[in-house]
């Protein structure tokens, strides 16, 4: 199985596509291999400065520790616990979080081990080697292993508490089929999903696909942000959280971190589109579903 990196810098930093596409070997792809990690931060472009940030031990610590605690459960169980700390602990902008690069270093220069674990497929009947998709490593962020747990947590999660983005994160079909819409932008649509889970509305993944096709189809002809506006973002709560990083500890491990103290989003906006899309479920095609069982 593909091993930590021996010898890791100090920084994170940046690596294209192009420069990664040689160190994504068969082998690494089939768990046979490690990275040359000397020859890859060669190449990698260190990101500059002192920003508290910006270390990479703080993060590779944090996956160090979610590989022991869930070494012997399924790997799709760490995605809730990692989120909401991988974003706590990295305190990105969107505008930094929506650099790709930054995402494949991570992938590819401090955590492959965590990415082939957490991805690598069964072996096939056949006797061959299961495989993780490139994907995983160098793909957009609703599918790249670390870029799709920080934005789940960023856009599911309420002002500083993380506690909603566990939950969407805790349902591998929510995690998959959210990330790709435009509306989940919109906190109060994000959160009704995540409320209607809870309320065990939606259980199965096939109940979560046919919901958000739905909500995502509705959206063509009704606004969600104007019958359930959000409040105006402001951005001094996150600066603040930012600057903050360099007197932080190291994101708790038992319980959760808490992000920016922004403000909730509106009761009443949450739970009037909670009632629409309950009514958007009704006749939304369940794959299974009897026509007795929408009634």
């Amino acid at each position: 199985m593909t091993s930590r990196p021996e010898h890791l810098p100090e920084r994170l930093a940046l690596i294209s596509d192009v420069q990664a596409a040689e160190y994504i070997s068969a082998g690494l792809l089939e768990g046979r291999e490690d990275v040359p990690s000397i020859a890859l931060n060669k190449v990698a472009e260190p990101l500059p400065g002192d920003d508290a940030r910006m270390r990479l031990h703080r993060v590779r610590d944090l996956i160090d520790h979610a590989l022991d605690r869930f070494r012997d459960e399924r790997p799709t169980a760490a995605d809730a616990w990692l989120a909401p700390r991988l974003h706590e602990t990295l305190r990105l902008t969107r505008r930094e979080a929506a650099e790709k690069r930054f995402w494949t270093y991570l992938a590819l220069g401090v955590a492959p081990d965590y990415v082939v674990w957490r991805h690598l497929s069964e072996p096939k009947a056949d006797g061959s080697h299961g495989s993780v998709a490139r994907d995983k490593f160098v793909g957009p962020h609703r599918k790249q292993t670390f870029a799709r747990l920080w934005w789940a947590a960023e856009l599911f999660r309420d002002g500083s508490d993380y506690r909603t983005a566990v939950v969407a994160c805790g349902n591998q079909d929510m995690l998959n089929s959210a990330l790709r819409l435009d509306v989940i932008d919109h906190r109060p649509t994000a959160l009704a999903l995540v409320r209607l889970m809870e309320r065990g509305t939606v259980r199965t993944g096939r109940e979560v696909n046919a919901l958000t096709t739905a909500i995502n189809a509705a959206a063509a002809t009704l606004m969600y942000d104007v019958i359930a506006p959000d409040v105006e973002r402001d951005g001094e709560p996150l600066r603040d959280w930012i600057s903050a990083a360099e007197s932080s500890l190291p994101s708790p491990r038992e319980h959760l971190p808490e992000g920016p103290e922004e403000e909730r989003a509106p009761e009443e906006a949450v739970e009037s589109l909670v009632g629409h899309f309950e009514e958007l479920f009704v006749d939304a095609q369940v794959r299974g579903r009897t026509s007795d069982e929408s009634q």
